[in-house]
């Protein structure tokens, strides 16, 4: 069993319905509305809920930033990258009799070896926003989807498709295979990011804090993108880093889809990486 605690994590918990809830417990001093809407909402949707002294909440969370409410949750159920290539697939299917506008591109973030989990929560929240279609975490180097990371992304870690991977270039790889392109962000990288064209199936991935991407996964990007820097410092921190680009990939998306013409005569550009 598992705790997730603050507001945002346990009222998005049992909005999503993604995890069975074992009960939510609010606090028995806190009388306001935002309680009383996760009240309301767990008896909609017959979740059990019970009213808890302060201190129980504290060490249920082990902490007393739990805002009064605190959810005991079953264990979170991970997806693969075939279910996130499967997804891909049927709506590649369903679309391929219509024009195909950007939106209709499939968005995805890789983390390699994100290890902070105040960074991972605010790229899971920004992958929410920004409409990515699934996460790929590896098994090892990398924070745990904990309380703290529910916590950090508001809640909208209990919405984005996660898939775990055992070995993340072989995922990659994967991908590749199913025709995504799979753009890295470096420091020394070249196009810029708004050079780019995001209108593709694509998966951006993003390194550790202060290294950067492994050597192997750089070797398997097929691009490799930088955020200009104007100031004294080299980098922006990860999940500011990701959040930029991945705005800037939506914004892309919204607008129009690149014209037959112009997409068909654009060289066809090869593809680099293990298997390729």
């Amino acid at each position: 069993m598992e705790v997730l605690y603050g507001l945002h994590p346990v009222e998005e918990a049992v909005r999503s319905a993604a995890r069975r809830l074992d009960r939510v417990m609010l606090a028995r001093e806190r009388k306001d509305d935002r309680l009383e809407q996760i009240a309301r909402l767990c008896k909609e949707t017959g979740v059990r809920v019970t009213l808890e002294p302060r201190d129980q909440l504290t060490r249920a969370a082990r902490t007393d930033a739990h805002q009064g409410a605190v959810a005991l949750v079953r264990e979170r159920s991970f997806l693969t990258v075939e279910d996130l290539l499967a997804d891909l697939a049927h709506d590649r299917s369903s679309n391929s009799q219509l024009p195909s506008p950007a939106s209709s591109y499939h968005f995805y973030l890789a983390l390699d070896g994100v290890e902070d989990p105040h960074n991972l929560g605010a790229l899971l929240r920004t992958a929410d926003g920004a409409g990515v279609d699934g996460v790929l975490l590896p098994e090892r180097r990398i924070a745990p989807v904990s309380a703290t990371v529910a916590k950090t992304s508001a809640g909208a870690s209990e919405h984005v498709p996660i898939a775990r991977v055992t070995n993340l270039v072989r995922a990659l790889e994967q991908m590749k295979q199913a025709n995504v392109w799979v753009v890295g962000l470096d420091e020394r990288g070249k196009p810029d990011y708004t050079d780019f064209d995001f209108r593709t199936d694509c998966v951006l991935v993003l390194g550790r804090e202060g290294a950067g991407l492994h050597d192997l996964v750089k070797r398997t990007c097929d691009h490799l993108l930088r955020i200009p820097m104007a100031g004294q410092v080299s980098s922006l921190n990860v999940s500011v880093a990701g959040a930029v680009v991945m705005y800037e990939a939506m914004r892309q998306r919204r607008g129009p889809a690149p014209s037959t013409q112009s997409a068909a005569s654009k060289p066809a550009k090869p593809r680099k990486g293990l298997g390729s």
